[in-house]
């Protein structure tokens, strides 16, 4: 069968598509005449069909109507609609009325026709029940993006500074975004908060005029209309507020694209209590209702937003997390993929945790370290590798915590291994083969000893190799678990090869456990702002006498959420990401660089000394060469 991913433009190629060469048909269906190919497709090849919204009467007019069919208008009116809907359609017809865009809603016939329904709400999966579908559906989320974020970038075109209050409506602007309601609850905020500015993005409405509602609200030098702009302005201006209003009503079920990448950018959003909007968790958006009480509530909430940033902030931690675990698009193409092809119902959502004012998930009460600290210093051979020891015993006991347990059945490498850890690998976390290996001519391995203060001895067979260049003498798919510590950090020219090689000798589901300076801590900034370098060891190493081992210098640090990336394109889903110190002591020399942080509304998480990331195989290599990493390298 064909790839499965393969696309097809029926619009281009009607006659040549073969729908027995895939393993499944998945057509977009939206209210609008840009989906009438792939309307017309699902018809003549019945496949899933995506159902974007509840009603699609303005595409069937554009099939139909436009196309001065009228005949073929009436059919679908008969087969969707009663007998006074059929009666005003003759009216249609007559020239006398517009079409009922509202209350027939059109879906019939391609129900009828579709093996499978997916779409993002269960209330547009109840209308795609009273439209007559009695297949399987799924409700899967609409794909989320998680773009990389610069508040400031489009804040300085505009003219503000980094506390002005700035509000955003996006997109299409019709009517029923309850544009005029928002603008007469932004001139109540406006008494109350002057500074407070508000900016319209997309393209006007001809029947829907905008600025002389502005004017009459006295509003003119608190608003601006920006018009259409580019996909890569749109989400600039998006990134530049602090508030993102997304009302709709009437609806018929939608989602919004643009909704998403505002709670994906993390920005508080303000949306309409109905339809699809409504099972929003109600902690990652505010809820309007549409009724009497609809302009007090946008004014209460927006009041609320722009007098506490924490409370705006903390909203959009909490929409962004929720964002990256429930909407991302790697886990709704796995949801679409199980669905279409293997059958498989998407799982119930999981209810969203509460966050921390950190916007992380809250802790549960700490449990005891793997292991404790007077044990792993036991394993130090003398009062040097003590020092070392003590220096950095909040990373061997935080990298031993996140390491999954084994069984006397499981193989773990350590990579890099100086013994310091080593031992608990076997004596606490339970492995039966504990294997390591270091840098040096490939081929050779040594057998290394060491004995503990209390007599307790370990030995492990150290493989000798180039983790840039050689392959890892060991066949594929033969660990369990890979500890990758400090060593990241080292490797001055390919570092894709040896994450390639580690996906290649972990079992399916197996674990990788990588710790790495982090180049974006609290320390690394307050050093770029004071003049220096940020990186956690820079300096180059004095030429040493011939045969004396020196330890080889950072080549490239990195920052957690290139992690993310790193761990992504070497096939591994990430199942924990965290910085934390080196040694667990109090920094209050850096309060304030998160002073700062806050004041601009950039992340202050992910800011310690060290990141700590564990990884599961869930796959092959995906980029050997991603362009993020490498100058010339695929995307």
């Amino acid at each position: 069968m064909r790839s499965y991913a393969e696309v097809v433009t029926f619009s281009e190629m009607p006659d040549q598509f073969d729908p027995a060469a895939y393993d499944g048909i998945v057509y977009q269906i939206g209210n609008n005449g840009f989906h009438g190919f792939a309307y017309e497709a699902a018809l003549k090849w019945p496949g899933t069909v995506v159902l974007h919204e509840s009603n699609l009467h303005h595409l069937i007019c554009d099939l139909t109507i436009r196309r001065k069919d009228w005949d073929a208008y009436m059919r679908e009116v008969e087969l969707n609609g009663t007998a006074a809907d059929i009666a005003y359609s003759m009216r249609v017809r007559a020239l006398e009325v517009g079409p009922d865009y509202e209350g027939v809603p059109m879906l019939r016939r391609l129900l009828s026709a579709a093996k499978q329904v997916i779409v993002h709400s269960h209330t547009v999966a109840a209308d795609a029940r009273r439209g007559g579908f009695t297949g399987p559906i799924a409700v899967i989320p609409h794909g989320a993006w998680l773009p990389e974020s610069d508040r400031m970038k489009m804040r300085h075109k505009l003219g503000l500074d980094e506390a002005t209050p700035l509000i955003g409506i996006f997109g299409f602007l019709k009517p029923y975004k309850r544009i005029a309601e928002a603008l007469r609850a932004f001139r109540r905020l406006v008494k109350l908060q002057p500074d407070a500015k508000l900016i319209l993005c997309g393209e006007p409405h001809p029947e829907f005029k905008i600025p002389p509602i502005v004017h009459a609200l006295g509003i003119e030098a608190n608003v601006r209309m920006l018009g259409f702009v580019t996909q890569e302005e749109f989400m600039d201006y998006m990134d530049a507020c602090d508030i993102v209003l997304n009302l709709r009503f009437p609806t018929v079920g939608e989602s919004s694209g643009s909704l998403m990448r505002a709670l994906g950018l993390g920005k508080a959003v303000l949306v309409s209590n109905v339809g699809s909007f409504a099972e929003l968790p109600d902690d990652v958006c505010m809820k309007a209702a549409v009724d009497a009480s609809e302009e007090d509530t946008i004014f209460e909430y927006l009041n609320v937003l722009v007098s506490r940033p924490s409370v705006r902030r903390e909203l959009g931690r909490r929409a962004r997390s929720w964002v990256e675990r429930e909407c991302n698009w790697d886990l709704v193409a796995r949801l679409y993929t199980d669905f279409t092809v293997h059958g498989k119902m998407p799982p119930r959502q999981e209810p969203i945790p509460v966050l921390t004012e950190a916007g992380t998930p809250a802790a549960p009460e700490p449990a005891a370290p793997a292991v404790e600290p007077e044990y792993l210093l036991g394993w130090s051979t003398d009062e040097d590798s003590a020092t070392y020891f003590r220096t950095h015993m909040t990373r061997f006991q935080k990298t031993l915590d996140i390491t999954p347990p084994g069984t006397a059945e499981d193989r773990v490498l350590e990579m890099g291994a100086y013994l310091q850890i080593t031992p608990s690998l076997k004596s606490k976390l339970g492995y039966g083969e504990v294997r390591g290996c270091y840098y040096g001519p490939a081929g050779r391995t040594e057998r290394r000893k060491v004995v503990s203060n209390e007599g307790e001895e370990f030995e492990c067979e150290i493989d000798l190799f180039d983790a840039e260049k050689d392959r890892f003498p060991y066949p594929d798919e033969h660990f369990t678990t890979v500890l990758c510590c400090e060593l990241l950090e080292h490797l001055p020219g390919d570092p894709m090869f040896m994450m390639s090689e580690i996906n290649r000798i972990l079992k399916p589901g197996g674990h990788l456990v990588l710790t790495t300076p982090n180049i974006s801590s609290f320390r690394a900034i307050a050093a770029i702002l004071g003049g220096y370098h940020p990186g956690f060891f820079p300096a180059y190493i004095r030429p040493q006498r011939e045969g004396e081992e020196v330890e080889a210098r950072h080549n490239r640090e990195y920052a957690p959420r290139e992690m993310l990336h790193l761990f992504a394109d070497a096939g591994f889903d990430v199942t924990l990401l965290e910085t934390g110190e080196f040694l667990d002591v109090p920094h209050p020399e850096f309060g304030w660089v998160k002073h700062m942080l806050d004041r601009y509304i950039l992340p202050s998480d992910l800011r310690g000394d060290g990141i700590y990331v564990v990884g599961r195989k869930d796959g092959p290599v995906k980029r050997r060469y991603p362009a993020w990493l490498y100058q010339g390298g695929d995307a």
